[in-house]
This record gives structure tokens, sequence and C-alpha cells, in this order.
């Protein structure tokens, strides 16, 4: 029988008994926390102050640099008699998954002298504290800045402003705003009074797209009011309880907007906080707390059998809470640090503020897609809508784009781009004499077509999870039409076949011809899309099936050759120029899965992973998944051990990975490893779902995981399931009717 819910998720809670090391302010020792729009960094240090980073994927500076909005620090102030708190007051951090809180203890944990709860509202942009103390003390909250002033960016530190460097412009960070405290609320903000976007939008051709009005970052407006019953301004940066008492508690509402004037932020603001004084308390907690728990129901993967079969499920659990923080904002998940950036200090000449992060602003689609594959397993559909909606809001602007470049109709996005699909100017690049408009002078991503291809296929994906009519209707045939329309008329035909020449494959073969990742892209969309039925009206596909089958028909074959009598997958037909380290060619199996476990081409699959050029595991690498999507047991546990059990040296929170390739923490390593672990359990082929294709004998295993339906079942399939000493256990399946479908290997 499986454990209660609570205890059972519980089990991968984080505990620190005290504040450990504290290098810098200390962050290195932080937990998450956050609701999907809203992250923060909380830890506590040697003095027992309870301090938090706070951040919100839309908090865009002028650069289009992400930004933390500020720091909190809460005291206990001062020491109380009574409640016996003193520096030398034990203290427990504990990170409380099931109900989305941190929770901070001072003294004995049975008999605690007091203790402050931290959650950030499920359901709101707010960050609620609260106190209880064994003795009346008192309160104090401080707001710490650190963009103080005009700063001048040099050194090291430009990559954080990924895209400007090397420009004609010196790079400055802005100071943010504190205002005089309103109602008794200390109130603060940044605010964009200048733009890069009109003179990026200009230098890459495409100023008669850029009306001012649609300027995304001019006036946006990011931060927050702190306000408390019975706390009073101390000044314009600090709170304190007017009376000592033995319970207190404050809120951090947080917003961000494009307004004309600050004045207009600030009254939205107001308003916000009105309206959010009229609920209780305890009613925002128990919403919350339902939240959280219909969150946790709804998928789960706990394996036994050895301390790294323990910490592969604690990884995995931790980096599935880490993405619900960060996954339900008005943009997608950062790769290269989410909302969780720190002052990691990882040498002298690398110690930055917690607004540094290698790579800076922009998205990289080979990055950003890794947390999002694993959310149709989980079932955490919700969390995948932003990573749709940041693609679509830019589509007007890459369709008007690709007109002006290249004179034909689709759309293209780059493989490294800002949130509303523009270049970074110096991907782009800055010296212009003599290159056509349409010339991009970075070689790594030039010609890499094939991330709106991947991009599909998780639409595809997400359909086939859900049969949601919505989004085949609202996103994916909107995303499906241009992009394929790309295909179809920017590249010629060569004896009536494509010929996707110039291109790359990925980041790794810079000149190529049909690359492996755009072939097998294809084939995989097409013949998703192609299958959809007729909807009532003719409102779907059957206006679009006849184009994309004359497509398919056009499609050449997958590069191969005859390596020691086994057949091997290439990374394209013709390719030159090797400058990075992905496998193109393992494309085939994942992400689009033409070769693998069921599928008559397994052995061919198997040679290829065999013959690759590039091993490992690490940052956004494959090795782990195309493992699992192999039936390579053995490889997969390896790779994913390895992944969930190297966090970053300097900090203990155990899924706090990177940097890696990129920064911490790294949002591609653990997630690498839940779409492998996930893989090991299930995958399927056709209507055919396979269980334990890749599960290892010494691995005892409880999961539930959600799978596709079919055109006769569309819907969502869910499967609770056991794998207990060496063989496969109890299976349940719903809805039953889906049962027939579902093949146990493994026996």
């Amino acid at each position: 029988m499986q454990p209660s819910l609570e205890p059972r998720v519980n089990r991968f809670a984080v505990t620190f008994d005290g504040p450990g090391p504290t290098p810098s302010r200390g962050s290195a020792d932080s937990m998450p926390l956050g609701n999907g729009e809203v992250g923060l960094n909380v830890w506590a240090d040697a003095a027992g102050d309870l301090l938090f980073y706070i951040a919100r994927t839309d908090a865009w500076s002028q650069d289009a640099r992400p930004l933390k909005l500020g720091l909190v620090r809460v005291k206990l102030s001062p020491s109380s008699p009574v409640a016996g708190i003193t520096p030398e007051t034990p203290i427990r951090q504990f990170l409380n998954l099931f109900r989305g809180r941190y929770e901070l203890t001072l003294g004995d944990p049975k008999t605690p002298k007091a203790t402050i709860w931290v959650w950030v509202d499920a359901n709101a942009p707010i960050v609620h504290v609260e106190a209880q103390a064994s003795g009346d003390v008192k309160l104090r909250v401080e707001l710490e800045l650190w963009r103080h002033e005009r700063r001048a960016i040099s050194g090291k530190e430009v990559h954080s402003f990924y895209g400007l460097g090397g420009g004609p412009e010196p790079i400055f960070e802005e100071p943010d705003t504190i205002l005089d405290p309103r109602s008794e609320r200390l109130v603060w903000c940044h605010r964009n009074e200048r733009s890069i976007w009109p003179a990026s939008m200009k230098h890459q051709g495409l100023e008669s797209l850029a009306p001012p009005a649609a300027d995304p970052l001019l006036h946006r407006t990011f931060g927050g009011a702190i306000e408390g019953k019975g706390l009073h301004p101390l000044d314009n940066v600090t709170l304190e309880s007017a009376n000592p008492a033995r319970r207190h508690s404050f809120r951090v509402h947080l917003h961000t907007a494009q307004t004309p004037t600050l004045l207009e932020w600030a009254r939205q603001l107001d308003d916000q906080v009105e309206q959010a004084l009229r609920v209780e308390i305890k009613t925002s907690r128990a919403a919350h707390e339902r939240w959280w728990r219909t969150f946790w129901s709804r998928s789960w993967i706990e394996v036994t059998g050895s301390p790294q079969a323990e910490a592969v499920s604690k990884g995995y659990a931790l980096q599935r809470f880490i993405s619900a923080c960060a996954g339900r904002g008005q943009f997608p998940i950062k790769f290269n640090g989410s909302l969780f950036t720190a002052d990691w200090n990882f040498a002298p000449d690398e110690s930055y503020d917690a607004d540094f992060r290698r790579w800076g602003g922009p998205y990289w689609f080979q990055n950003t897609r890794l947390p999002y594959w694993p959310m149709l397993a989980t079932g955490d559909f919700e969390m995948m809508e932003p990573l749709f909606a940041m693609y679509l809001r830019a589509m007007p602007m890459l369709e008007a784009r690709t007109r002006l470049y290249f004179n034909h109709g689709g759309a293209f996005f780059p493989e490294t781009m800002h949130f509303w699909g523009g270049y970074a100017d110096e991907n782009y690049g800055w010296k212009r004499d003599g290159l056509p408009i349409s010339e991009v002078t970075n070689t790594y991503i030039r010609w890499y077509w094939s991330c709106s291809l991947e991009l599909l296929s998780l639409a595809i994906e997400r359909y086939d999870y859900t049969a949601d009519a919505k989004f085949l209707a609202n996103t994916l045939l909107p995303l499906a039409r241009p992009l394929l329309q790309f295909f179809d008329e920017h590249f010629s035909r060569d004896a009536g076949r494509l010929r996707i020449e110039p291109a790359a494959a990925l980041e790794t073969w810079h000149h190529a011809v049909n690359p492996t990742p755009e072939i097998a892209g294809l084939m995989r969309v097409l013949d998703r899309l192609i299958a959809l039925p007729d909807s009532p009206g003719g409102a779907g596909v059957e206006g679009d099936r006849e184009g994309w089958q004359r497509l398919r028909d056009q499609l050449p074959p997958l590069p191969v050759k005859t390596v020691d009598g086994k057949t091997v997958v290439l990374p394209a037909e013709e390719f030159d120029k090797h400058a990075n380290s992905e496998n193109p060619e393992l494309y085939a199996v994942f992400p689009y899965r033409l070769l693998g476990v069921g599928r008559p081409d397994l052995e061919t699959g198997l040679a290829t992973f065999a013959a690759r050029l590039i091993k490992g595991s690490e940052g956004w690498r494959q090795d782990a998944i195309q493992a699992a999507c192999l039936g390579l047991a053995d490889e997969a546990k390896r790779d994913v051990v390895h992944n969930f059990t190297t966090p970053y040296a300097g900090t203990r929170f155990p899924a706090w990975f990177g940097p890696n390739f990129d920064w911490t923490p790294d949002q591609d390593h653990g997630n690498v490893a839940m779409i492998a672990l996930q893989h090991m359990l299930i995958q399927h082929v056709g209507d055919k779902i396979i269980l334990f294709p890749a599960w290892p004998k010494d691995w005892n295993v409880k999961f539930r995981l959600h799978a596709p339906g079919t055109a006769a079942e569309p819907g969502e399939v869910v499967i609770e399931g056991e794998f207990a000493e060496g063989k496969p256990g109890k299976i349940v399946v719903t809805p039953r009717t889906a049962m027939p479908r579902v093949e146990v290997t493994g026996k």
C-alpha cells in the first residue's frame, strides 16, 4: 500500500542543520521556492536572520536581461530574554516540498524558540512570511538592493549582457528606484526608461516592424510592496513591529507592468495590495497547499534498492519541484539559472552579484526545450504553456522577417533569440559591410533550422496526451502552418527531393546538406500532423493535409552508411567544420524517436549510439535519454545516477546543478536525467505503451506517470505500477480500456 501523500513527498524534502558556511551573502546555502511566476532563494545566516532573493519571469531590464527584484532580510530583533534567542541558538532549515514552503526553526525543533515560515502563494504574486516565537519578540524587515547607481559593465561581466558584447555602445546597468513609504508600506521598483529594442530591430533591418508602441522593454516596471499588520516604517527600506509579540506576519506583493508613468505602476500595485488584503491569510494558505497537494498527486517516481537509487528519487523530485517553482509565468524557464541565480562566487575572478548569469537573457532552444519534455509524463501540461506562448507572441514578427529576409512565406526562429524573436545582436553580427540583410555572422546558429521542428514535436505530444481541441486550434496549428511553410518554400528540390542547404547539423557541424535533425524532425512532425483527424466544421487540418503530404513525399531518407556490416545514421548527407559536442545523428532516437525500442530499426539506433563521436550526459548532452530510448538499461542508469548526484560543489542544496556549459542552477542537467528516468520506465510506440523498456533489475520502483491516448480513444492515460525484486508488479491503467495497449517488459 502506498504511504499517505505528505510523508511520501517529504521523503525527498531537504533539511539543513545550521546556517552552514556563508560565503558572500550565504546564498550558496539557499533553497528554492516559487509559484511558477515568482521565485525565491531562501536561506538563514549565522545570526539566525532569514534572507531571500526575489525574482520574476517577466523582470526584464532595459537590456533584455533578467534581474532580481531585490533581497529581503528578516530579523527577530532585539533578541528576547523571554524567547531566549541568542547567536548560539541552534538553527534548522527545512524545505517542505509537500506544502511548498520553507521553515526556519531556532532552537530545538521539538520545542522551538521561534519558527519562521516562508511560502510563495501558488495563486497570487505574493510572498508570505509568518513567524511564531515562544516569547514576545520584535520583527524587523529590511529591503536590501545593490543597483544603487548607473554602473558601467566591463570584463567578464559583459557575458551576462549577452548580445551586447563587442557593440558600438557602452553597456550600463541602471539603478533601482525606492519610493517613499506608502500607507506604511515599503515600495520599490526597477523601471526601464530606455530600451535596446529599437536599436536592435534597426540593426537587424527590422525597423519597419518596430513601431514604438510594440517595444516590450520600454517602461517595463517591476518591483513590489512590503506590508504587515503592526509593522511601521523606520525609513524607506525598513519595517519594524511597533510592539513585541509572539506572532508576526508580513507579505511582499510583487507587480510587473509596462506603464506610461511610474505613478501609474504604483497605483496598480496599490490596487493589487488592497485587493489582496481583503483575503484572509488562512484562506490563501489553504488554497496554496491545495495546489501543491494536487501537483504532487499527479505524478511520482520512487526508486529504491540502493543509496544511488534513493539519490535518483530525490534528484527527480527536487528537479520537478524547481520547474514547478518557475514554470507558470509569462515567460519560459531560463535554462541558465531559471529564477534562482545567486552570488555563487565560483572563483576569485568570477564573483558577481545575483543578477549575473552566463549567456544572459536570450533563449537558446537547444537548452530551453529540456525542462519541457518531462512535463508530458508528469502531466504538468499547464507548465508547458509559457514556452508555446512565447513563440506564438513572436509569430507575426517571425513571419514578417521571413518575408523581408527571404522573400517567401512561412516563419523561422533562430536557435538563439530574445523573447520577442530577434537575434542577439552580436550573433547577428556587428560588422555588416557588404552582407545581405539575411546573413548571420555567428556560424553556430546561422543555418540552425531544426529548433522549430522540435517545438512542433513537443506541441504534438502535448496534444496527443490531452486531446485538447483548444490547444490544437489555438496553439499547435498556428505554430505548425507557418513553421512548415518555411521548409516548403525556403529550400530547393533536387530530382524532386527536398535539399536542405545551406544548413548546419545543430551547433556541431556548421556546413551540412540534409542534416539528420531536420530530416528526422520533418518525418516525425509531418507523419503525426497528417494523421490528425478532421475536425467538425472543417476548422482543423483538412485544408493543410494535401500540402503536408506533398512535403512529406519529397523528403530525402535519413542519411546512413554501413560500418563493419552495420547501418549507422550520419549527422547529415554531407557535413564539415566540426565545432561543438552534440550528436545530431542521434536526434533520430530522441527527440524524434524514429529508431528505438519497439521499432523496426532498433539495431540501426544501437549501432549509431555505439559509434557516436561525443560521449557524456552532463548539461544538455543527451546520452542518458538516448540510451533509455534504445533499451540500454546499464548505460541509462549510470548517466542518470551521475546527473542526479553531481550538484555544484559550492552549495548544500542537492539539486543546484551546474554550471556545466551554462550557469547554476543548470536546468538542463537535472531535466535530462528526468527525461531519461521516465523513458527507462515508460515509452510509447504508435498506440502501444511499453513499460520497463530500460529498467535495471536491481532497482525497485513505484511510479505514477502519464501516457498519450489514441485516435480511437483520445485523451490522457495514467499508469501506476511497481517493479520489485527483479520483476514487474501490479499495474493499474486509467482508463481501464487502455490496458490492452500496455506491454510489460522485464518479466
